[in-house]
């Protein structure tokens, strides 16, 4: 397959199909999108080197999978199921989470990609895919509703005129 991979430089590869272990899926990349995290990965950000990307919308490969053929996002953190955070509905803070094309994970700017089949989320069929990759980055902006106290009645500045900054307004 073809991928994009960060190792100081961007470099266009052919490199191997991954191969899902148990528990996870093939799924192939339909569309990818690019996220200022990005953007800063090439500027040193996280120190990661590998395939980057983690905003996708993809279609399930694997035949054995309760999603095969389905148009599925995905949630970027791999979490271990087995630490205190993830045993407390706190996965997202997993102290063992690899995070897509961040950090310690390949990312989707690849013709495929492997995710746990627990993080899919099977695409509405009124939400085209294009759309769908938006999924990821909403997902972002909501959980800023989830960690602050707005009320309806507050007045609030949105400081950011990128795509995050205009899903959050």
């Amino acid at each position: 397959m073809k991928a994009l991979i960060f190792d100081g430089q961007l470099i266009l590869k052919q490199v191997s199909d991954p191969v899902p272990k148990k528990g996870e899926v093939l799924i192939r990349v339909r569309y990818s999108s690019i996220c200022n995290t990005d953007l800063e990965i090439l500027q040193g950000y996280m120190g990661y080197k590998g395939i980057l990307g983690h905003e996708f919308a993809g279609e399930v490969v694997s035949k054995k999978s309760k999603f095969f053929e389905k148009d599925v996002v995905g949630e970027i953190n791999i979490t271990c199921g087995k630490c205190y955070m993830c045993t407390t509905g706190r996965k997202t803070h997993c102290i063992n989470r690899t995070v897509m094309g961040i950090f310690e994970h390949p990312g989707c700017f690849a013709d495929y990609i492997v995710l746990p089949e627990a993080n899919l989320h099977v695409i509405p069929a009124n939400v085209d895919m294009p759309s769908a990759v938006l999924a990821e980055p909403l997902a972002a902006a909501l959980e800023i509703f989830e960690q602050t106290k707005i009320k309806p009645t507050d007045n609030v500045f949105i400081f950011g005129a990128g795509k995050l900054g205009l899903l959050i307004a």
